[in-house]
C-alpha cells in the first residue's frame, strides 16, 4: 500500500458512527443529482430559454464536475465530515471557515424551505382543499423524526427515495422514446424530434436570454457535494467517494440532459409555464392512464429526499463549526444514537421560517428561497475551488503530499469553474427577480462579520491557522 493511500484512510475523529454503506453513498450521490431544481425549477427555465435550456443543464453539469472533481482530491487528501468549512479553514483561514460552514448551514436551511414549499405545491395535485402551509409542516415534523433515530436510517431512507427517482426518471425518458419512435398516447400526433427547434428555433429567446437561467440551472445542482458531508460516516471513503464522483458525467447526461431532450420532444416547449413541473405536464399530455399521478408522488419524493438531505447536513456543519470554537458548544454534541440532535433540531425549527413563507406568500415562496439557496451555494462551490487552487499549489511547492485521486489538469479547471460561478453571480445582479439574494447575502456577510468579531474578542485564538490533526480511525 502507497503512503497516499495510508494517508487518506485517516481522519480527525469526530465520534461519528461510520454507518453508511457503499450503496448509500453512491445512492445518495446519484439522487443529489435529481432534485426539485429538475423537477419543478425546470419549468421556469423551459418558458424563459426555450429548447436551448438543454444546453445550459449541459454547460452547468460540465462545470459541476469541475467541481466535484476538486472535492473528490481534497476529500482523498483528509476525508472529514463538515469538509467545506474544514477545507476552507486550512488553505485559506479560520474567518473563510467560519463563513463557509455557517453559509453552508444557511444554504441547506433555505433550501429545506424550498423543498417544503415544492412538496406542498406537488400535495394540490391530489388534495387542493390542503393549504400549502399544512402539507409543508406535516412533511417538516416527519422528517425531522427520521433524522433523530440514527445515520443508518437516514441513508435507508435516503436510499429508497433516490432509488425512486431514478428508476421513475428512466421510465420516463423509455416512455418518451416509445411515444417519438411508436407514435402511441395523445400526444403521438404531435411528438417529434423537430420540436426542438421547429418554434422559432433552438434559442427562441436569444442567447442572452438562454444565458439569464444559468442562476436557475445551477440551483437544480445543489446538493451533489453531498457526498463530501458524509465522508465522515462513509464506512470505505478511499473507495466509495472517488467512484461516486466518476460517475457524476453519465448521471447529468442521463437524468438532466436525456431527460430534457425527450420531454422537449414529446411536447413543444411552449406549453410549459412556472409554477408546475415539466415532467408532470408532459405525462398529462400523453394521457397514459395515472400516469401524471405517478409522476407528481415521484416528484414528492424528489423534495423529500432534499429536504431529508438539508437536515442531515445542517447538523454536521453546526457540529464541525462548534468543534472549532465557531458556534455554540451545545452543537457539537451527539446523542445516544450518534446524530447531532441540537443541530438538527435548531435548523429544523428555522426551516419552519418556509412554512410561514407558505402560508404569507405560497406564489412567491420557491423564487425567493431558491434565489437565496444558489447565491449561498455558488459561495460554497467557490471556496472548494480555491481551496483546490491552493492545496495543488502547497503540494507542488512540496509542502503537503499528493492525493489518491488527483483533479485532471490540476488546478486548471478549477480556475475555468471559478471564473464560470463569478459570471452567474452577475447574471444573478442582472435579473431583478433573482437580485433579492444579493440582498439577503449582503446582510448575512454582516452579521457573520459581527459574529466573527465577537468571536475574536472572546478568543483570540481563533484567527490562529492551525494545522490538521490526522488520527487514526478505528
Amino acid at each position: 500500500m502507497t503512503s497516499a493511500q495510508v494517508d487518506t484512510e485517516k481522519a480527525p475523529e469526530e465520534g461519528y458512527e461510520r454507518g453508511l454503506g457503499s450503496r448509500q453513498v453512491q445512492m445518495i450521490a446519484i439522487g443529489g443529482a435529481i432534485g426539485v431544481g429538475l423537477f419543478m425549477g425546470a419549468g421556469a427555465n423551459i418558458a424563459k430559454a426555450g429548447p436551448s435550456i438543454i444546453l445550459m443543464y449541459a454547460l452547468a453539469g460540465v462545470i459541476i464536475f469541475f467541481i466535484m472533481r476538486a472535492l473528490g482530491e481534497l476529500l482523498l487528501y483528509r476525508p472529514v465530515s463538515g469538509s467545506f468549512a474544514e477545507y476552507a479553514r486550512e488553505f485559506l483561514g479560520p474567518f473563510f471557515g467560519f463563513v463557509t460552514g455557517w453559509t453552508y448551514w444557511l444554504m441547506w436551511v433555505v433550501t429545506g424551505m424550498a423543498e417544503l414549499t415544492a412538496a406542498a405545491i406537488y400535495i394540490h395535485f391530489w388534495f387542493p382543499e390542503i393549504p400549502q402551509w399544512v402539507s409543508a409542516l406535516v412533511f417538516l415534523v416527519v422528517l425531522f423524526g427520521v433524522n433523530l433515530i440514527s445515520v443508518k436510517i437516514f441513508g435507508e431512507v435516503e436510499f429508497w427515495f433516490s432509488m425512486i427517482k431514478v428508476t421513475a426518471i428512466i421510465g420516463m425518458i423509455v416512455i418518451g422514446l416509445g411515444v417519438l419512435t411508436l407514435g402511441f398516447s395523445d400526444a403521438g400526433d404531435t411528438a417529434t424530434v423537430s420540436n426542438l427547434w421547429a418554434h422559432d428555433g433552438f434559442f427562441p429567446n436569444g442567447i442572452g436570454s438562454s444565458l439569464m437561467t444559468l442562476q436557475g440551472v445551477m440551483f437544480a445542482y445543489l446538493a451533489v457535494e453531498l457526498v463530501g458531508v458524509t465522508a465522515g460516516e462513509s464506512e470505505n471513503p478511499e473507495k466509495t467517494l472517488p467512484k461516486a464522483i466518476n460517475t457524476l458525467p453519465w448521471r447529468i447526461i442521463v437524468f438532466y440532459v436525456g431527460a430534457l431532450l425527450v420531454i422537449l420532444s414529446v411536447v413543444k416547449w411552449t406549453d410549459f409555464s412556472a409554477g408546475e413541473s415539466p415532467f408532470v405536464h408532459a405525462f398529462g399530455e400523453i394521457g397514459i392512464p395515472l400516469a401524471a399521478g405517478i409522476v407528481n408522488f415521484v416528484v414528492l419524493t424528489a423534495a423529500l429526499s432534499s429536504c431529508n438531505s438539508g437536515m442531515y447536513s445542517t447538523g454536521r456543519m453546526l457540529r464541525d463549526l462548534a468543534a472549532n470554537s465557531e458556534a455554540p458548544q451545545a452543537f457539537g454534541k451527539l446523542n445516544a444514537r450518534k446524530t447531532p440532535a441540537v443541530g438538527i433540531t435548531v435548523s429544523v425549527a428555522l426551516m419552519g421560517i418556509g412554512v410561514v413563507l407558505n402560508y404569507v406568500v405560497p406564489e412567491k415562496a420557491f423564487l425567493y428561497v431558491t434565489s437565496v439557496a444558489t447565491a449561498a451555494g455558488i459561495w460554497t462551490w467557490m471556496m472548494i475551488l480555491v481551496s483546490h487552487i491552493r492545496y495543488r499549489a502547497a503540494v507542488d511547492a512540496g509542502r503537503l503530499r499528493a492525493s489518491a485521486f488527483p483533479a485532471p489538469g490540476g488546478a486548471l479547471f478549477s480556475w475555468v469553474a471559478l471564473v464560470f460561478l463569478i459570471g452567474v453571480t452577475c447574471m444573478i445582479a442582472y435579473d431583478k427577480d433573482a437580485r433579492v439574494c444579493l440582498y439577503v447575502a449582503a446582510g448575512w456577510a454582516v452579521a457573520l462579520g459581527i459574529g466573527w468579531a465577537l468571536l475574536k474578542r472572546r478568543n483570540p485564538q481563533l484567527t490562529e491557522r492551525r494545522d490538521p490533526e490526522l488520527e487514526q480511525v478505528g
